[in-house]
């Protein structure tokens, strides 16, 4: 079972974060996972995961790598989004 986080949310949303989550937002769907599926995998709360991806938390590097483990992708996948030479 997860284990309980608090996490203070963002007064604003930056641009960035909101880039970040929206395209783990979008890997989870494609592998048919719901939040608190994700969440247990990465071994983190699933309101924390809900923040991240709607930009109201930037995450960690050590939450990127459980985020990177957990979806069964390399690392550098997580930042494919930043990327400007796509």
């Amino acid at each position: 079972m997860a284990s309980v986080q608090v996490m203070p949310r963002r007064t604003t949303r930056s641009p960035e974060g909101q880039r970040f989550g929206d395209a783990l937002r979008i890997m989870r769907k494609q592998r048919g996972l719901s939040q608190e599926a994700l969440a247990e995998r990465a071994e983190m709360a699933a309101d924390y995961l809900g923040f991240i991806e709607r930009g109201e938390n930037v995450p960690t590097l050590t939450i990127m790598l459980r985020l990177a483990d957990a979806l069964d992708v390399p690392p550098s996948h997580m930042l494919r989004v930043f990327d400007k030479r796509r």
